[in-house]
């Protein structure tokens, strides 16, 4: 019985690295423009050999692929990343396998604070219309708009999230002991909350910007760039850290508040901190490509079902990752000449996963 569980867990560890080596040259060929395989590969080759000099059609093979692709497929990865490790350690520290950015009102949290930037502070938003379509600048140095809005998305939506988490612990109560159960109830109704007034800022936008915002909100990686990749990477990257540094602490959760204090966790400051961090993770991720839901809902559990009794944080990341970077291929491709929000796609194959579980867990 051991060796067969070993030799099963090896198997699907070897299938998921290869899947993770393969993955990239695959999705670089599907899109809008038909480039074969043997291009990709010859592109690669050529960048990791350092020949650049290509006929034209090969020149045009490696703009789409450098420019276009390879940093939304790495965007698409980060993403899926981020949220399926925020999904895991949000059900294990609140001990509810419903648990997710998005069914928490994270996400809800940190669409509103990101539609605010833009409804309110972008060139199209509604205090740029009152000064007659002046940019807004920062307070620092009188820099213009464009110079400090990559950071200006992220911080307004991470301010939405933490103001979404902090009203989640407040109606779920810090001490009590009945804050497990009220916790994800409590995340429903904030969701409401949120998404009722990113409405109402939408309403009184101008078109321009409400069109941008709807599409932007449904999730997307068609504005993926290399100058703005490197901010979701390092804050999944560094909040991945945080959490495996902390991972025997968040274990301990799983047994309890009380046997986590006999253990000597501060249960509600590592609760509170693990929250904080995951409406960061989900806020720069809302930032970067809009709101994908139900991706920290159905990767954990996947990775439950194939690593029985185990939780590895890294093979959590890793497996969601691959699983954003084909359903945006599958969006890219689906339709004609029109590409589909992956929010939908997710929403889609996540509602279905949802009512899994509960029939499950009944």
């Amino acid at each position: 019985m051991i060796n067969a569980a070993h030799t099963r867990y090896y198997s699907v560890l070897a299938l998921i690295v290869l899947a993770t080596i393969v993955t990239p040259f695959f999705a670089a060929s599907f899109g809008a423009a038909n480039i074969m395989l043997s291009d990709v590969l010859g592109v690669m080759t050529s960048l990791l050999s350092g020949n650049s000099d290509a006929g034209q059609s090969a020149s045009l093979s490696q703009r789409i692929i450098l420019e276009l692709r390879l940093p939304r497929i790495l965007l698409a990865f980060v993403a899926g990343a981020g949220l399926s490790i925020a999904g895991s350690v949000l059900q294990t520290v609140t001990r509810n396998p419903l648990a997710d950015p998005y069914l928490f009102g994270i996400s809800s949290g940190a669409s509103f604070g990101a539609v605010v930037v833009i409804s309110l502070f972008s060139q199209t938003g509604i205090f740029a219309q009152l000064f007659d379509g002046a940019l807004v600048v920062s307070s620092l140095g009188h820099q213009p708009w464009w110079s400090w809005s990559m950071l200006s998305l992220p911080v307004g939506a991470f301010i939405g999230a933490s103001l979404s988490v902090m009203f989640v612990v407040a109606l779920s109560g810090i001490g009590r002991t009945s804050q497990v159960e009220r916790m994800l109830l409590s995340g429903v109704a904030t969701s409401f909350l949120f998404g009722a007034l990113t409405s109402l800022l939408l309403y009184f936008s101008s078109p321009q910007a409400t069109a941008s915002v709807l599409f932007w909100s449904l999730g997307s990686f068609a504005k993926a760039s290399w100058s703005q990749l490197w901010l979701p990477t390092v804050t999944v990257g560094a909040s991945l850290l945080i959490m495996l540094a902390f991972k025997r602490q968040i274990m301990a959760l799983q047994a309890g508040d009380e046997s986590a204090h006999t253990l000597g966790v501060n249960v509600a400051k590592l609760r509170l901190s693990m929250l904080l961090l995951c409406s960061l993770i989900t806020a720069m991720l809302v930032a970067s490509c809009g709101g994908i839901g139900f991706v920290g809902l159905m990767i954990p559990h996947t990775v439950r079902l194939l690593f029985s009794g185990r939780q590895p944080m890294i093979l959590t990341a890793v497996l969601g990752g691959l699983f954003m970077v084909w359903i945006d291929v599958i969006a890219r491709c689906l339709l004609g000449n029109q590409e589909l929000p992956v929010g939908i796609i997710t929403a889609a194959l996540g509602s279905v996963f949802f009512l899994f579980i509960l029939r499950h867990r009944r």
